[in-house]
């Protein structure tokens, strides 16, 4: 088993998007090599409910797919070919833009006021850019949980886990989508296929991902398993990790444990261009789509 080295670790910046929605860019936008096939992450987490009501109102999505968690509160959605629905605590979506959508995502909240949840975007290979538009809708119910003997929870939201699997299907990325809670003082391993690009967003609580045993000269922090580790520099909220390859990741969790979202998927290696929520793989594909928007010719 080879254990993951962190690339790079860094905290979620605070952005504006929608008509007025204050959430927080763990990334996205630029240069996302490093997370391909993923482009965004964002964690939209509020307890004020003027910071998220406004919602995200009608736009244009192409050449990627969404997929959408809450964890607290309820999201409406409307789209352009008639489709409508509700995502509440738990609940997922994994919609497929390709050729081109216009649809609208208003957050509601639950009845604290609390509106918590991730929406990631998935880049779609040239040959699926322009497929059809599609949903899957995955209810908090069926998701799979795995729970060990020392209290470790995976929901397995995409993907699949020591036999257990997700119900969303048929995406070309493969991608894996864990949320994992590890207890107090705990060392965990998790395995990831060795060349799918890899991150960790820590959303709850903390952990040491590349945690070793005593080096020379450190305090000793913590012994477990007659092993004695130095726990300095730990992941805490909104803290976004990057691995490189190998086939496991593995962390000592904090004094009140650890809750993160663990993704990984197969890179796609193709040019992306951008324009805002259209992803394609060259400018003059924008201008496509851009000028397809504009003469009312961008719904197929």
């Amino acid at each position: 088993m080879s254990i993951r080295p962190i690339l790079e670790k860094k905290t979620s910046s605070p952005v504006i998007e929608g008509a007025g929605v204050r959430l927080d860019r763990a990334f996205g936008f630029g240069n996302t090599s490093q997370f391909d096939p993923f482009l965004l992450l964002d964690d939209f987490r509020n307890e004020n409910p003027n910071d998220y009501l406004k919602g995200f109102p009608w736009h244009p999505h192409r050449g990627i797919e969404t997929i959408t968690y809450i964890l607290k509160g309820s999201v409406e959605h409307k789209d352009s070919l008639g489709n409508f629905g509700n995502l509440n605590d738990g609940d997922v979506q994994w919609m497929t833009a390709g050729s081109g959508i216009l649809h609208q995502e208003m957050p509601k909240g639950n009845k604290k006021g609390e509106m918590h949840g991730f929406q990631l975007w998935a880049n779609l290979p040239s040959n699926l850019k322009m497929t059809n538009p599609n949903y899957q809708d995955v209810k908090s119910k069926e998701i799979s949980v795995i729970e060990d003997d020392d209290g470790t929870i995976i929901k397995i939201v995409i993907g699949d886990y020591k036999g257990y699997k997700g119900l969303i299907k048929g995406i070309a990325s493969n991608p894996q989508y864990f949320d994992i809670y590890v207890p107090p003082n705990r060392i965990k391993s998790f395995e990831i296929p060795t060349y799918n690009n890899c991150f960790a967003y820590v959303f709850e609580g903390n952990a040491k991902f590349d945690y070793s045993s005593k080096p020379k000269g450190i305090k000793i922090e913590k012994t477990i398993n007659n092993e004695e580790y130095t726990i300095r520099d730990m992941s805490g909220n909104k803290t976004l990790i990057t691995f490189d390859t190998g086939n496991q990741i593995k962390l000592l969790s904090g004094n009140k444990g650890v809750r993160f979202l663990l993704v990984s998927g197969n890179p796609i290696q193709e040019p992306v261009a951008w324009h805002g929520p259209i992803v394609m793989n060259t400018n003059e594909e924008i201008k496509q789509a851009m000028y397809e928007l504009n003469n009312g010719t961008f719904i197929k």
